[in-house]
């Protein structure tokens, strides 16, 4: 089943536990995948894309 939830940069925060300021120093680094959607300027992210990149990391341990 997949998850097409929309999540901004404060659900991925606290999905990986850290600060929304992190998960955007991230992006602008190139460390994000690229946004699934932009609305009004703002990057929104398919919950699937985020649990997919969050596996590739390197020192994933299982997450959440």
């Amino acid at each position: 089943m997949t998850d097409r939830r929309l999540w901004s940069y404060k659900e991925i925060a606290a999905h990986i536990r850290v600060q929304p300021d992190t998960v955007r120093s991230y992006r602008k680094h190139g460390l994000l995948p690229p946004p699934d959607l932009v609305e009004g300027g703002r990057p929104f992210w398919f919950a699937d894309t985020i649990r997919a990149w969050v596996a590739r990391r390197p020192g994933h341990r299982g997450g959440r």
